[in-house]
């Protein structure tokens, strides 16, 4: 991963942009540990009785965690005491718990989506119930991030979203996710006014694919033009003859390639293959329409077409995504059985990509915790949130009722006395100085599933082993502040999927304007550009892959990151005049090296859909402990978090 050094000052990197408060991803790098572990995450080595990093806590001159910039995220500063307890040398070094004497009705283990969800559900059924949330991050939401950059020549803040965006295809959205939209007066019909539906078109910028050279012997740009037809696609791509004479047959005429079997046999025959090795196996295209379409699948699912499954494909296919079924005469009246939760879910669901707020879902979180604590935040209206104040300094204050604890790791949960009989449970997190513990008349898991097994050992073994099957998928979303967005108006592209690249989508920021708050409308104003890289290695099962990412992920450096971001946008838009020294302004690299939660899919789960499913056994309760998060379902939606949050919270009060 060295960079050239002449590359390097031809992109503008010897610049300096502001990097306040973050941690370089190479302190991750030095004296990486336990790479063979099952979650794949190395971490910076622990000196002689150290089980946590220098700067654990959000630093006491950071007061809005959104404005920083550089590596956020998974931070090392993050991350460090649950790798210290994965690998067995937490305990060693952290001495006596400390009783802070704080007692609550609820402690919830986990401030993102899921859990303040849980804490918002508690309190609607128990008003005067005293709850704390602990989290391990140095902001709220979990990976429903804010990004908030102050460009020059904009009046008020640019806002982008770090991880959780959009509210998708709502139409479809659990009853409890729907639930909490009504209960926090988010009404939908609004965004068909926010967002600018027409504002790229209007300009006559699109869709489209960089045939980056990373795949192909030559680099070429092709826009994904209305009218474009499967000829014209074809002669633009840097391919030979014979393949794009497959790729024009996957889109137009596609024979049936599995002939003679029945709909249940071909469904069954889709079920067992990954979308690339249909492509290359059974309708045998050459390998370069493969590479073209390998990193259709990354930017949902987080892995690239050699994990997707073919029947997921099938269920996905649309427009130019996909192709390569139509012969099969698999009508579409309904999914297969053998789909993917979502894909199923999602069968007939037809809403519009508008749902978005600029920071994305933290302002459903937002929303929740401006109504639990009082002073927090100025507005707690879907109107208001964008660009009410907020104050960091009343999340945790004695006074309230309901609690907000940052930067504050847990290290263990345990019932009082036998799980059948408890009536109580004690929580212990760590500071950054020693233990502390709190009493909790019940506990709410909405961490990740890998870490439960560690925080609460009386777990019985069935459960704590279905509990770290749940790898989750490793994702970086970036946001890049750009000075203006002339280039990609004369490049006339909004968005780019990159065939074999290090990120593997750019995008300009969703056209959402909220009251107070008007997103870029003119070329000639600073705008957010989106990137997103996928980290899981290609070519394995989804969960090996992930580990394999994860272990190359924890050795890059931000300048890398940095570096590449540069690179790409360079390579796609230096043509129409981009200068990266003189164009971006600021840069955002939110890592979640544990991201997406793991939906169960083929064909790499022989038990789906069929059962037992592993989700069904790691979320059972135990005591008056029980378990939220997306992993619990399994599914990385946002409705699916909150539907979590209210089966755990019903567990615990019926």
């Amino acid at each position: 991963m060295e960079i050239n050094p002449r590359r390097a000052r031809e992109l503008g990197m010897s610049r300096p942009i502001s990097r306040r408060d973050f941690f370089d991803g190479v302190a991750m790098a030095v004296g990486a540990a336990a790479l063979g572990s099952l979650t794949g995450c190395g971490m910076d080595a622990a000196a002689p009785g150290r089980i946590g990093t220098d700067r654990l806590e959000v630093p006491g001159q950071v007061a809005f965690p959104p404005g920083l910039t550089g590596l956020q995220g998974n931070t090392p500063a993050a991350l460090s005491v649950p790798h210290a307890l994965r690998d067995d040398r937490f305990w060693q070094y952290a001495g006596e718990a400390r009783p802070t004497g704080e007692n609550y009705d609820l402690v919830v283990v986990g401030g993102g989506i899921s859990g303040v969800s849980a804490a918002f559900e508690w309190l609607r059924n128990d008003p005067n119930a005293r709850v704390l949330i602990l989290d391990n991050h140095d902001e709220i939401g979990g990976h429903a991030r804010r990004n908030v950059f102050a460009p020059k020549g904009r009046m008020g803040p640019l806002i982008g979203y770090g991880g959780s965006q959009s509210i998708e295809a709502p139409s479809v959205w659990t009853a409890e996710g729907k639930n909490l939209l009504y209960l926090l007066d988010v009404d939908l019909a609004k965004f068909r006014t926010y967002f600018d539906r027409k504002l790229y078109s209007d300009f006559g910028m699109t869709d489209s694919v960089m045939c980056d050279r990373e795949s192909f012997a030559t680099e070429k740009l092709v826009r994904l033009t209305g009218g474009l037809t499967p000829e014209r696609l074809a002669a633009q791509l840097p391919i030979g003859d014979r393949a794009r004479r497959d790729l024009v047959r996957l889109y137009k005429n596609p024979p049936d390639y599995l002939r003679g079997l029945s709909r249940d046999q071909k469904e069954k025959r889709l079920a067992a293959l990954t979308y690339s090795r249909y492509l290359l196996e059974v309708a045998r295209v050459h390998p370069d329409v493969e590479r073209f379409f390998r990193t259709t699948s990354s930017d949902e699912w987080a892995y690239d077409t050699t994990a997707f499954g073919a029947i997921d494909a099938w269920g996905s296919a649309k427009g130019w995504d996909y192709p390569g079924f139509q012969g099969l005469k698999l009508h579409r009246d309904k999914p297969s059985r053998f789909n993917s939760p979502s894909v199923i879910k999602q069968w007939d669901a037809d809403d519009p990509d508008i749902y978005h707020f600029p920071e994305g879902n933290q302002a459903l979180v937002r929303m929740m915790v401006g109504r639990m604590i009082p002073g927090f935040t100025d507005a707690t209206d879907m109107d208001g949130i964008t660009t009410a104040a907020f104050d960091y300094g009343k999340l945790d204050l004695a006074a309230n009722r309901v609690r907000f604890r940052l930067s504050s790791p847990v290290v263990s949960v345990a019932n009082d006395g036998g799980a059948d009989k408890a009536t109580s449970a004690t929580v212990g997190y760590f500071d950054g100085n020693a233990i502390r513990t709190v009493g909790a008349g019940a506990v709410i898991m909405a961490c990740w599933n890998m870490v439960i097994p560690y925080l609460v050992p009386e777990l019985p073994g069935e459960q704590r082993e279905a509990l770290r099957k749940a790898v989750k998928m490793p994702l970086l979303y970036a946001t890049v502040q750009l000075r203006d967005w002339t280039a990609w108006q004369r490049a006339r592209v909004t968005r780019t999927r990159w065939t074999g690249a290090y990120w593997c989508v750019s995008e300009l920021d969703h056209p959402v304007s909220m009251p107070g708050y008007t997103c870029s409308r003119d070329p000639s104003e600073p705008i957010n550009v989106h990137m997103v890289a996928t980290p899981a290695q290609s070519g394995m099962a989804p969960s090996q892959g992930a580990v394999a990412g994860r272990h190359v992920l924890i050795n890059t450096p931000f300048s890398f990151m940095e570096y590449t971001i540069r690179d790409q946008l360079t390579r796609l838009l230096g043509a129409a005049g981009f200068e990266p020294e003189r164009d971006i302004e600021a840069i955002t690299v939110n890592r979640w090296g544990h991201g997406y939660a793991p939906e169960y899919c083929r064909p790499w789960n022989d038990f789906y859909p069929d059962g037992p499913l592993p989700a069904d056994i790691a979320r059972r309760r135990c005591g008056r402990i029980a378990i939220a998060n997306s992993d619990s379902v399994p599914a990385a939606y946002a409705d699916a978090a909150i539907s979590a949050a209210y089966r755990a919270v019903a567990e615990l009060q019926r």
